[in-house]
């Protein structure tokens, strides 16, 4: 017989609690753009408000590390592995000039 595969859950970073809300509002609204109608729209109209909200989402991880130093480098670390923000995005915002920096 086959296995079954089981859902184990992740465990959450110490801090985690922290950030949880923020992150899923964020999910939330960007699973709402991602189901919303495209008809009529170009290609890149569709694609900027989830650029939008992907930008959001790097850019409060971004700040809670770097700016406000609110969570550790271990949350950090998740967070950029499980994808809730972009690492490319946040090492071009760390050099100087690069701050208002939208997307690459």
């Amino acid at each position: 017989m086959p296995k079954i595969k089981t859902l184990k859950s992740k465990k959450m970073p110490k801090g985690w609690d922290i950030i949880e809300p923020t992150i899923a509002k964020l999910q939330i609204k960007m699973r709402d753009v991602e189901n919303a109608p495209f008809e009529g729209k170009r290609k890149p109209e569709v694609l900027w408000p989830i650029f939008k909200l992907h930008h959001q989402m790097s850019r409060y991880i971004y700040e809670q590390y770097y700016k406000k130093k609110a969570i550790s480098r271990e949350l950090y670390e998740f967070c950029l592995r499980e994808k809730y923000g972009d690492a490319m995005l946040i090492a071009k915002w760390k050099k100087k000039g690069y701050e208002k920096l939208c997307c690459l």
